[in-house]
């Protein structure tokens, strides 16, 4: 393996919760980490070294959902009490009471712009929320079951929703019309997310699959089956390059998109790992498990490096972590030598890494998972871009091929439009057949 790269590395661990933690996310000033619990608590772990916690009381029922707002200002919480609180993380915990649900909530999420919240509940909506007022604005009522998740896209446009009735749907958040379902018929979806760039979503589903949707063309794109049991969470890292996700198998799984391959498998909770989430550029990524062990994790791999680990290493790597003192103190210092053994082993055989890129694009579709503005390169070329750029000549050979996949988009779009006339023709002569 080339020098400079490493593994991901367990950095913090922390404990204090009763009960499984459901939920995890990062203030983007690096310097807390919020988590809910099925104890009916939330509480925000100070990262500086020797900070103690927050422990937060106020819902009367199981914590499903925690985000902070893009300011870092406010801790957003969703309950099986059938409320939203709004917390401020500091240490009198104050919050505000959020109502218009009628069953548990399970999902809450800050527009990108702080503006709006959008949850997801079992009495089958999404709601969308003002956070300067604190009303609630209105509800998106076309699933049949209960809502799992719900998320804004980048831009805030966009609504995705993901529910029990095994339909995946896109809103507009304009004029809060439904604009396409994706319909699951493997299993039910627990979580649902929108890649950085807003082309695409990622799915985590009950079938033990991650599945990638370009919105769209609304073509599935990316298929893993990377995982022994039921995934419940995952994460894109900032840069759309890697996915991470958590199963009941106590696994997480670091997918690289780009070659649509399995990447690492970290081994560190001792039972279902039930959340996980990259910080706000990627550096560090945390989870949390059945365990009631909350784990901060350091990337390590960074984009330069990763074109010459993909031409040393063909096999993804496992990582393993045992929690030596599990009952100890909440936090654990970075590199204790008492806090975790490491062990690294490279994975013998792909039997439990299955991916599937849909159609084999062997090329790296730069018109889905990067920005329209930026095509991105195969991995193994990254290392051009250092210093004054990309060579001209391999620029303008990208423009042609990203103009080439436009065409092809276009091609492919006027044929399903043929294909869609003349399957409703022979509905119509078939349906006049009969009548006859």
């Amino acid at each position: 393996m080339c020098s400079g790269l490493e593994d991901p590395t367990l950095e913090r661990h922390f404990k204090g919760h009763r009960d499984t933690v459901t939920s995890i996310d990062f203030n983007t000033n690096m310097k807390q980490l919020a988590t809910g619990s099925m104890d009916s608590c939330v509480m925000i772990w100070n990262l500086k070294p020797q900070m103690r916690a927050y422990r937060f009381v106020g819902h009367k029922d199981a914590v499903l959902s925690v985000q902070f707002s893009p300011s870092g200002h406010l801790v957003a919480s969703a309950s099986r009490d059938k409320t939203v609180r709004l917390w401020v993380p500091s240490v009198k915990g104050e919050s505000t009471v959020l109502k218009a649900h009628t069953g548990t909530i399970r999902s809450v999420q800050f527009s990108s712009d702080g503006q709006s919240l959008v949850t997801a509940s079992d009495d089958k909506t999404i709601k969308v929320w003002t956070v300067h007022r604190q009303k609630f604005l209105f509800s998106l009522s076309q699933h049949i079951n209960w809502v799992r998740c719900a998320k804004f896209s980048p831009d805030g446009r966009l609504i995705v929703s993901a529910s029990d009735d095994k339909t995946i749907k896109i809103w507009d958040k304009a004029t809060r019309e439904c604009i396409h379902s994706f319909y699951e018929h493997g299993g039910f979806v627990n979580y649902v997310d929108f890649h950085p760039n807003g082309t695409c979503i990622a799915a985590a589903g009950t079938d033990n699959t991650v599945k990638l949707w370009d919105i769209r063309m609304n073509k599935l794109l990316q298929h893993y089956r990377v995982h022994s049991a039921v995934v419940n969470c995952l994460s894109f890292h900032p840069n759309g390059n890697y996915l991470i996700t958590a199963s009941n198998d106590s696994t997480l799984k670091i997918l690289d998109l780009l070659e649509g391959k399995l990447l690492y498998t970290l081994h560190g909770h001792q039972g279902p790992a039930t959340c996980v989430a990259f910080s706000s550029i990627g550096d560090f990524f945390a989870s949390g498990g059945s365990d009631e062990q909350v784990m901060v994790w350091k990337t390590n791999f960074n984009v330069a490096d990763y074109g010459e680990m993909l031409k040393n290493e063909s096999q993804p790597m496992t990582v393993n972590y045992i929690l030596k003192n599990s009952d100890g103190p909440s936090w654990l210092p970075a590199h204790t030598p008492e806090s975790h053994v490491v062990e690294k082993s490279l994975a013998k055989n792909f039997s439990d890494t299955e991916s599937t890129n849909i159609n084999q694009q062997k090329s790296h579709p730069s018109n889905i998972l990067a920005s329209d503005a930026k095509p991105v390169l195969p991995p193994s070329q990254f290392h051009l871009q250092e210093g004054s750029g990309i060579p001209s000549a391999l620029a303008s050979t990208l423009e042609h091929i990203v103009g080439q996949l436009d065409v092809l988009t276009q091609t492919v779009t006027i044929l399903e439009q043929r294909l869609t006339l003349t399957e409703d023709k022979l509905r119509e002569c078939l349906d006049n057949q009969q009548k006859s």
